[in-house]
């Protein structure tokens, strides 16, 4: 009975450990806790299937010493055909009371920035690259940066 138990556990640890994996996953890390202007964090994806739609996350991962209750970005994107899209996007890591909205471990909380079932219109190879759109030259206190890209479950 209890090598049963056992066995019972082990099988529903596995089934639980085995997630699904992202189609992309990409993390850019900051040197000295300090993403400057200069740095333009870029991931390239493959895309074949452009009847498929995406989930795209763009997660941000600070210290609990970040100074802003929110971080500005801008996204371009650029097609395989060459064409490029460049968007303002609004990171909000706390409340107005000052508290934490993303996910908080110790000293460092992660937020992400989703966007949810997109399609892209175009085979081949698309890049996404991010920008800092403070008024200062740096960012302190940012960890890194990282992009996911997961089939959307219709």
């Amino acid at each position: 009975m209890m090598r049963n138990s056992w066995i019972l556990i082990g099988l529903l640890f596995i089934c639980i450990s085995c997630g699904k994996a992202p189609f992309y996953e990409k993390a850019i890390s900051f040197k000295g806790k300090e993403w400057t202007r200069d740095l333009k964090p870029s991931f390239k994806v493959e895309i074949e299937d452009i009847d498929q739609a995406y989930d795209f996350t763009l997660s941000l991962r600070t210290t609990t010493d970040y100074k802003y209750s929110n971080l500005w970005v801008f996204l371009k994107t650029e097609a395989p055909d060459g064409t490029s899209a460049r968007e303002p996007f609004e990171i909000v890591l706390a409340n107005p009371d000052g508290s934490w909205i993303g996910n908080k471990s110790g000293t460092i909380v992660e937020t992400p920035l989703y966007f949810k079932k997109r399609k892209l219109p175009l085979k081949g190879m698309y890049k996404f690259t991010v920008e800092q759109g403070i008024t200062n030259s740096e960012v302190n206190e940012v960890l890194d940066i990282s992009f996911i890209v997961e089939k959307a479950i219709n």
